[in-house]
């Protein structure tokens, strides 16, 4: 007599009843420790309207245990941020100034007015009446009227002559009225501006900067000191006396930046490398500067040396690897040599040798070669 016995598979194994799928079918769905729920009647569907589902790849999870190497992930390159723009407000504008003649002309008549109001009011003494060939005043002193004349006169000379300025070719003024840029003064000769704005100098020339010994590393990492000479301009004063505290120290601080990022060939290295490094320095330091107006034109390596702490050991690397230099050229130069002669010697039948005897001649002539050349110095 055999008894049956039903084997009811775990709640965990049962498929679920409630989900169906598309006609009123139960979705199937294959699932386990290792991949992800993937509904089956998306992958194979029957239906008159198929629909275009996309579908994202399952992650498949690695199982402790089962021997299995873990996959590579891809680097993906990392970008790196864009610079911050200044205000886009701050651009270089011109100022609003006035030729000197007109601050020259404005000076002389309030000071003409302040002459005039003292002989109203009777204060010239006798001698610069007859000097100045004026008649003789009958005023009565300083009244309501000659206060009124002296501040009008005196605050039109003050005007006139305290805006005047000198405008210097090269170098240009940045005004500014209460905080709020007011344009630049590019224009030369004498001007008048107004006496009421702040004026910075800025120099607008060509400029090189030669600076100090600089951290940086040649391809193989070894730490290096390297010297640059930085061709520069000023090409907007507004951004660059405004939109920043100092340009001259950023532009430093640019510089070095580029150099812990551009590996550069030491004092050894070729010169094309060294070219290479500085139009690579040029191309990251004008990026970098171009928002907050300076002009970089280049930026060039002009001495690179070893850091103090590697200087020895690379320079006897660099000793050894030079001599063992010389010691292959020489050493090609006594084979050329020794085959020249062996072969001169056989074409014109000067002597007749068997293999043994051509070894012998050759090493005797190789012998001699470089005991005549001498051991490299």
């Amino acid at each position: 007599m055999s008894t049956t016995t039903s084997h009811t598979p775990p709640e965990s194994e049962k498929q679920p009843e409630d989900a169906e799928g598309p006609g009123g079918r139960p979705a199937r769905l294959i699932q386990n420790e290792a991949t992800t729920e993937i509904p089956v009647h998306l992958l194979f569907r029957d239906g008159p309207d198929p629909v275009t589902v996309s579908l994202k790849p399952a992650v498949v999870a690695r199982r402790q245990g089962a021997g299995e190497q873990p996959r590579l992930r891809r680097q993906v390159p990392v970008r790196s941020r864009p610079l911050p723009e200044v205000d886009p407000e701050l651009v270089e504008r011109p100022a609003r100034v006035l030729p000197g003649a007109a601050g020259v002309l404005a000076g002389a008549c309030g000071a003409t007015g302040c002459l005039a109001a003292s002989w109203w009011a009777g204060l010239l003494p006798p001698g610069v009446l007859e000097a100045l060939r004026l008649p003789a005043s009958v005023g009565a002193g300083l009244g309501p009227a000659q206060w009124a004349a002296y501040a009008g006169a005196g605050a039109l000379g003050l005007l006139g002559f305290g805006g005047l300025a000198r405008g210097r070719t090269g170098g240009a003024w940045v005004l500014g009225l209460f905080g709020r840029y007011r344009g630049t003064v590019r224009r030369t000769g004498l001007l008048w501006v107004n006496p009421l704005v702040l004026r910075r100098r800025v120099d607008v020339r060509l400029r090189h900067w030669r600076s100090e010994a600089m951290a940086a590393a040649d391809p193989d990492g070894m730490a290096l000191r390297v010297v640059v000479l930085v061709v520069w301009r000023v090409r907007d004063t507004a951004r660059a006396l405004l939109g920043i505290e100092d340009h001259e120290t950023y532009l430093s601080e640019c510089v070095e930046a580029a150099l812990a990022r551009v590996p550069v060939e030491p004092g050894g290295g070729t010169q094309g490398g060294v070219t290479a490094a500085g139009e690579t320095l040029t191309r990251l330091v004008a990026e970098e500067t171009a928002p907050v107006g300076l002009e970089v034109f280049a930026v060039r390596p002009v001495r690179v040396e070893y850091a103090p702490e590697v200087a020895a050991v690379m320079h006897r690397r660099r000793i050894a690897a030079l001599d063992a230099r010389q010691r292959s050229s020489m050493l090609s130069s006594v084979v050329d040599s020794v085959e020249d002669t062996v072969t001169r010697l056989t074409v014109r039948g000067l002597v007749e040798l068997d293999d043994y005897e051509r070894k012998v001649l050759v090493r005797d002539l190789t012998v001699a070669f470089c005991s005549g050349r001498g051991e490299p110095s």
